[in-house]
């Protein structure tokens, strides 16, 4: 079963364009964009960014089959942090949360982040999917900071 396929370039997912139409993939590229860069509703104790009080999340969460089950993830959270490693260890933590519904689901054996600072204002997240069979997938994507 086959996917459209979604990629990561400038900070956003985009659906690749394959004449006569869009282009497919197994979906694993595309789980792991939607898992990382939906906003995860917020933990009651996470400081939000923009002291807004709005904890996002997927709305419809609400009706999960699974009691707490949540979609994405909690790197939002760390748009405006400053380029320390301790956040760099939130957004590994934060990235290996939001992949984990993989290996409940037996998408994957395990998962593993990786997070560095390339350049100024520019976060770097190496992913690596263990499946049972095969090659690990590796995945890598920036994120831009805006930190204060």
């Amino acid at each position: 079963m086959a996917d459209i396929r979604t990629y990561w370039i400038n900070n956003a997912g985009q659906w690749q364009v394959s004449p006569p139409g869009l282009a497919e993939d197994d979906g694993l590229e595309t789980a792991v964009i939607i898992s990382l860069f939906t906003d995860r509703r917020a933990e009651p104790d996470d400081v939000l960014p923009d002291n807004s009080n709005d904890p996002r999340g997927w709305w419809a969460d609400q009706f999960s089959d699974v009691d707490g089950d949540l979609i994405g993830s909690r790197l939002w959270l760390l748009s405006r942090e400053k380029q320390l490693s301790d956040v760099l260890s939130r957004a590994q933590e934060y990235a290996e949360e939001a992949l984990a519904w993989m290996v409940e689901d037996g998408v994957a054996d395990s998962v593993a982040a990786q997070a560095v600072i390339v350049r100024d204002g520019l976060l770097g997240l190496t992913v690596q999917i263990f499946r049972p069979t095969g090659t690990p997938a590796k995945f890598r994507f920036e994120l831009f900071w805006k930190g204060n």
